[in-house]
């Protein structure tokens, strides 16, 4: 694949670590970054951030306050707001 398409499938990485993307986009994805390694290296990173973020919000939990301030800079207030279970912070 070209490097070119560097630029168009580093924007489908979350969907495409979330599994939401079609699956011609997904082995697009997967062959790209086979024979790319910048491209690589960014899924690599994102996923292992996404794992050790669930592993330590279930060994610890994380304080409402870091939640809320995290869940605000990555702009997803909206999904933590529809999918909190149990009482608020």
């Amino acid at each position: 694949m070209e490097h070119t398409k560097c630029d168009s499938l580093i924007n489908l990485i979350g969907d495409y670590l979330d599994g939401d993307i079609s699956p011609e986009a997904c082995a697009q994805l997967e062959e790209h970054i086979k024979g790319c390694d910048h491209c690589r290296v960014v899924v690599d990173t994102t996923e292992k951030t996404i794992s050790l973020y669930h592993e330590i919000a279930l060994q610890n939990g994380i304080p409402g306050e870091v939640r809320e301030n995290l869940f605000k800079k990555l702009n997803l207030l909206d999904y933590m707001n529809t999918n909190e279970k149990g009482p608020e912070r």
